[in-house]
């Protein structure tokens, strides 16, 4: 029988700890039901403790989420537990997630507590979670420089309270694959209660050193059953383990990892594209598996190889992770049917009332481009599918700009029902639309981010804009996309002060 690997999501709790990441619970939940359809065998939904936001995300997810556990981190203490157990108790398979450090430094300066504090209190932690939940995982927090004779030491004891999962985390991106192998082959040996109980050994890397799949890869093949990781990658500092990186490794090079996973890799490209576009962190086009060039052959030799047989260069198909290689051949003159069939073969299920709205979209976008590409549509279902209430809507943009004008814009929105506008000069066009959003809007917006990408080749390709705002200590992320950069710089700045305003109106 093949050994499975189970695949632990953390893009909700690390994956959001990304500065200007945060998603708000609608946004959280959309994801989830993303990680369902990718079965994923445990999504960690967030920090239950950390505030009442991330608490109700938890506790909504393990409502309205089937098939996975869902799972919140919880520090080791009895108020963290027991947040986390309130808040995934509604799932059908509750999982709580508790942590210490365990490296020397940590315990030191940051704990200020001795080894053999360190280890009752992961003891008491673990069997207080017992009490609550059948299921419950400890963390070994920064294994990666930690005493090995420490770890079989803790490890053994947290088994013995009751944890039936045991994470070697290599918190902070330091080990290379040789050595975190070998670390975790020594655990399994040196702590008969691994085998004895059945328990699992999981691995959470960071990407510090570029080197978080290696070494999850490098764990999978010491006997480690449980990899962590992040949609796109994504998380603190340099990010996890990538999600699609580890499974399409596994998957492709089955004959050396002899394992398998459960999930279901066609729904990876859409998985990549949602979080991409909720959380406004782009896929860099080199990004493997998911990015825009990981099935784009340009060099001339490349392109003859793949004509003649497309396993020349392409060690994985485009249609295992949920690509289509087809171009779009619907126009101004498609209908309604099908573009409803071209959107439920790339996986989407709109309502009626969303399906409106992306038809008129693209029926607009039609008029402008000759030819539609997948990655039009999926702007397109992106913009008017996952978007935030409307409190101000874009109405008109007139730009005057040239080598001897100074540049001005005029911005008509629509507020309650009415039509208001302004004029305002800027440094250039965009800054002179920002600047009559800010007045019509009369709110201090702080704009520390401004990306423009084209969507397609040619041009009359559609640009995407995403913009990151920040009022206070919070960043809200903005997307946009037209033929016309100003109107889509005009809208992603328009969709992220509409989610300031869900926040705080």
């Amino acid at each position: 029988m093949t050994r499975k690997i189970l695949i632990f999501d953390t893009t909700l709790r690390d994956g959001e700890q990304c500065p200007g990441a945060s998603l708000n619970p609608e946004e959280k939940l959309e994801i989830a039901r993303t990680l369902a359809k990718l079965k994923v065998d445990v999504i960690e939904a967030g920090f239950a403790i950390a505030s009442p936001g991330d608490f109700e995300g938890v506790k909504t997810i393990a409502q309205q989420i089937k098939g996975p556990a869902i799972c919140s981190l919880a520090r080791c203490n009895k108020k963290d537990i027991q947040a986390a157990s309130d808040a995934v108790k509604f799932s059908d398979r509750p999982y709580i997630h508790t942590f210490i450090a365990t490296s020397p430094i940590h315990m030191e300066k940051k704990l200020r507590m001795t080894p053999d504090q360190v280890v009752e209190t992961a003891v008491e932690s673990v069997k207080f979670a017992r009490s609550l939940c059948p299921y419950v995982e400890f963390s070994a927090e920064d294994a990666g420089r930690s005493d090995p004779a420490f770890l079989y030491k803790i490890i053994a004891a947290v088994i013995e309270a009751g944890a039936r999962t045991v994470n070697i985390p290599d918190t902070v991106g330091y080990t290379t694959p040789w050595i975190f192998g070998e670390l975790i082959e020594k655990i399994i040996k040196n702590v008969p209660q691994i085998k004895e109980k059945g328990v699992i050994i999981s691995v959470h890397c960071h990407n510090d050193l570029g080197l978080a799949t290696a070494n999850s890869l490098a764990a999978v093949m010491a006997g480690a059953g449980q990899v962590e990781c992040t949609v796109n990658g994504i998380g603190e500092r340099a990010g996890n383990a990538s999600l699609e990186e580890v499974v399409m490794a596994i998957k492709t090079r089955k004959d050396i990892f002899k394992c398998e996973t459960g999930i279901d890799t066609r729904e990876i490209y859409k998985a990549s594209r949602q979080v991409s576009n909720l959380t406004g962190l782009l896929v860099q086009p080199n990004k493997a598996v998911v990015g825009a060039n990981a099935f784009a052959h340009e060099a001339g030799i490349h392109q003859a190889g793949v004509l003649r047989a497309r396993e020349t260069y392409e060690i994985m198909s485009p249609q295992d992770i949920g690509l289509t290689e087809s171009r779009l051949v619907l126009g101004k003159h498609s209908g309604r049917h099908a573009l409803a069939d071209k959107l439920k073969d790339m996986g989407y299920q709109l309502s009626e009332e969303n399906l409106e709205k992306a038809f008129t979209r693209f029926k607009e976008l039609a008029d402008k481009k000759k030819d539609l590409s997948d990655r039009d549509l999926e702007i397109i279902v992106a913009e008017e599918v996952y978007i935030v209430p409307e409190t101000y809507m874009l109405e008109s943009i007139d730009i005057k700009s040239g080598t001897h004008i100074q540049p001005s814009a005029t911005v008509e929105l629509v507020y309650k029902g009415e039509k208001i506008s302004h004029t305002a000069i800027g440094a250039g066009p965009v800054d002179a639309v920002f600047k009559a959003i800010d007045a019509l809007t009369k709110k201090k917006i702080n704009l520390v981010d401004f990306t423009i990408q084209a969507i397609t080749g040619g041009t009359d390709a559609q640009g995407e804009v995403t913009v990151r705002i920040k009022q206070a200590d919070h960043i809200f992320v903005g997307h946009g996309a037209s033929t016309d950069i100003l109107i889509a710089s005009a809208k992603a700045y328009l969709a992220a002060i509409n989610r300031l305003l869900t926040v705080r109106p």
